[in-house]
């Protein structure tokens, strides 16, 4: 409580045990009295904090309102300087800006452009822009684009295959046997996607903006069980797998089973599916190589494409300097992805493999020449038909993702 001021005893000793101080070792006398005279009262001085004098005087310690008073002696504080510490404060914590980030999972090789990114972003602002990645805190993977919509937070990665009727332009990044052949290849070719004003349009419908991909390479199977040794074996097999992968081993007689990547541990060890496909790192953070008992090398069917993006009000809010500070910072993320995967992740996987008892299986070339002669071109077809009567410029994209594998040749 703040008093303006001429008490009583026993109220100046309900007022110190109240603040419950201890006295200042360096504390001097100070004098502060009210212009009628009302307030006249001694004491030490301990602190001035929220426009309140506190002082240690005979009674008590008392809290004295600042403005009703004036102060007297050589202990008395520099009120100015204060004021303007405190607007300087005030000011730092209203340019300061927070940002929801939504991912999954744990911290992996999947979501390190993402802890890059904030860490960039906090160096260039110093630390006035801060992105609080939350892993599976704000939301389920398959409704982050949901999320992103409602401004429920500012950043979320997605998989297209999650949901792909929510973005059917970037699901042409999914196709099988696409022919993209390295990370950085992965990386100009969605650029090149996302930056199509059919695929901007799309996000539009979301709020969404889109930052940038994160690249996998292509996925393969961890199964266990008999492996695939030919064509027919696929048929039968339940597998978890989506976008233009799934497509491709249903096309084979694979039975597709849907579920989040979180559980396909104990989907394998409950045998509600035999095969799982993922890229490396995700075998390893959700721990299909625990128990599957072999892993093709060459499958290579294709990869899935989950982009980075950011609520497009959130991002037109940025002052100039906030913004510029995360666009600068993309490449740099991007950079260290690409070689933390292709280092820490890609090392690690070999010896994990061996660690868990995990044989691996070459299927014949002839067997995966078959498999992408029957599936890469009808898929192809297929989803340049189906998208083109949704109104989707859907050759184009097609077209763009082909020629830009073509030109990094």
């Amino acid at each position: 409580m703040t008093y303006p001021l001429h008490r009583t005893m026993t109220l100046a000793m309900m007022i110190s045990s109240t603040l419950g101080l201890a006295t200042a070792a360096n504390a001097q006398e100070i004098n502060l009295r009210s212009e009628d005279g009302t307030v006249d009262i001694t004491g030490d001085f301990v602190e001035f904090t929220d426009n309140n004098y506190v002082i240690n005087t005979p009674v008590g310690y008392l809290r004295v309102l600042g403005g009703a008073v004036e102060c007297y002696g050589d202990a008395c504080p520099d009120l100015g300087a204060a004021a303007d510490s405190s607007a300087i404060t005030a000011s730092a914590t209203a340019n300061s800006v927070v940002w929801d980030v939504s991912l999954w999972g744990k911290r992996r090789a999947f979501t390190e452009h993402v802890e890059k990114l904030a860490e960039l972003v906090d160096e260039k602002t110093d630390g006035a822009f801060t992105l609080n990645i939350s892993y599976g805190g704000l939301s389920d993977s398959r409704e982050n684009l949901d999320g992103i919509s409602t401004g429920t937070f500012e950043m979320a990665q997605f998989c297209a295959g999650y949901h792909r009727h929510k973005n059917p332009s970037i699901t042409v990044l999914e196709l099988p046997f696409l022919g993209v052949g390295s990370l950085e290849q992965e990386i100009k070719v969605s650029q090149a996607v996302y930056a199509h004003p059919a695929t901007q349009a799309d996000m539009a419908r979301w709020n969404a903006t889109l930052l940038m991909p994160s690249p996998l390479p292509q996925y393969n199977i961890v199964g266990t069980g008999f492996p695939p040794t030919a064509l027919e074996d696929f048929g039968g097999m339940t597998v978890r797998a989506t976008g233009g992968i799934g497509d491709a081993l249903e096309s084979l007689g694979a039975v597709l089973v849907n579920m989040p990547a979180t559980e396909v541990r104990e989907g394998l060890e409950a045998n509600i599916v035999d095969a799982v496909s993922f890229a490396p790192h995700a075998h390893m953070s959700f721990g299909t190589i625990k128990t599957g008992s072999w892993w093709t090398t060459n499958l290579n069917p294709g990869t899935v494409n989950c982009p980075v993006v950011v609520n497009t009000n959130a991002m037109a809010e940025l002052s100039e300097d906030h913004r510029a500070a995360l666009l600068s910072s993309v490449d740099e993320a991007l950079e260290h992805y690409v070689a933390y995967y292709q280092g820490a992740t890609m090392d690690a996987w070999l010896p994990a493999l061996r660690e868990s008892g995990v044989a691996t299986l070459t299927v014949r070339e002839n067997i995966v020449d078959s498999i992408e002669q029957a599936v890469a071109g009808p898929a192809a077809a297929a989803w340049v038909a189906e998208h083109s009567a949704r109104g989707l410029p859907a050759q184009e994209l097609y077209d763009l993702v082909k020629t830009t594998i073509a030109d990094g040749e």
